[in-house]
């Protein structure tokens, strides 16, 4: 009788145990703050240090900081879209800018990333609706598209996507200029010096860039018009770009229609766990106040529906970002 019992004070030991230990896991799983916790040391690449997104992008580092309390976001200057999707797969980077035909290329492979796709390239939020400005010096007497042929002209900085596009523009519409790559700065002096007809450059919302401005301060510059059918055969031949009639871009001249791209902060899937990504969403939309100090016009931004566009464009939400998002009313 009494071996039964000892027996039976086992078994319940055993039982006790077994059932504390289902508790606990139980516990892990389902109290918030035993839950993984968002990484709070990040790297975030964006562009040109001379270059108006430049300046968003510290107000982006400055708001994700804000809302994760602890975290340290490293801002860093970087060649834009392109650069920055290589770097992510380096693991240089955790989230960089980039544009959304930039990250349609890179998901599918194509263009500079032929051989070498990142198929789980992955949007955080959108930011900004970008033009992107053709513009040359009035000295160059270049006034349209076509006349390019042959002339100089600095596609943007080396690696970005403003790169990229102008080159697969002018591809698409069989124009020929003679493409010289390069930083910003070597665009500016290459215009102001006559080296150069002009540049391409993505401007704040539909507005004309920093560099742009100053230049305009002591150099006449034109902005170059699509012609409706230019723009239609663009459209219909490279994803994720759109166009758009931009008004007083720059005073004294005439409205143009130019090529506009969604710019997002994207990172790798593979990379970044769902609770950073709703973290960094989360943090971008309750501090946006920071971004639109940066960049005034982006008070009538809609965070949420744009982010909630990109996969019908061709570029997936990061599961977390994408979780956040979607919990807005």
């Amino acid at each position: 009788m009494a071996r039964d019992s000892r027996r039976l004070n086992r078994a319940n030991g055993r039982l006790s145990a077994a059932l504390f230990a289902c508790a606990l896991f139980s516990a892990a799983l389902f109290t918030p703050s035993l839950q993984a916790a968002p990484k709070s040391n990040l790297t975030l690449g964006s562009t040109n240090i001379t270059s108006s997104h430049f300046l968003v992008s510290d107000a982006m580092a400055k708001a994700i900081m804000q809302g994760i309390p602890g975290s340290r976001v490293s801002h860093i200057e970087t060649g834009a879209s392109i650069d920055n999707i290589r770097r992510l797969t380096k693991s240089e980077l955790d989230l960089g800018l980039t544009a959304t035909d930039a990250a349609i290329i890179a998901i599918n492979g194509t263009g500079p990333f032929a051989g070498k796709a990142v198929p789980d390239l992955v949007a955080l939020y959108a930011y900004d609706l970008s033009v992107l400005n053709i513009a040359v010096s009035q000295a160059s007497k270049v006034t349209n598209l076509a006349e390019l042929a042959g002339k100089k002209l600095s596609p943007g900085i080396r690696g970005s996507a403003a790169e990229q596009l102008t080159r697969q523009v002018f591809k698409t519409l069989g124009i020929e200029p003679e493409l010289v790559s390069g930083t910003l700065k070597d665009a500016v002096e290459g215009i102001q010096n006559r080296q150069i007809a002009g540049y391409s450059k993505y401007g704040p919302g539909l507005g004309i860039d920093a560099t742009l401005r100053e230049l305009i301060v002591t150099t006449p510059m034109r902005l170059l018009s699509f012609s409706p059918e230019q723009a239609k055969k663009i459209s219909s031949t490279i994803r994720g770009v759109g166009f758009t009639k931009v008004a007083n871009a720059m005073e004294g001249q005439p409205d143009v229609l130019a090529p506009t791209v969604m710019i997002v902060y994207a990172a790798l899937k593979s990379a970044m766990t769902d609770e950073t990504a709703y973290a960094i969403a989360k943090s971008i939309d309750e501090n946006k106040q920071l971004l639109i100090e940066a960049w005034p016009h982006l008070k009538n931004f809609d965070f949420k529906a744009r982010a909630l566009e990109l996969e019908g464009i061709g570029v997936p939400l990061h599961p977390g970002a994408k979780r956040y998002w979607q919990s807005l009313k």
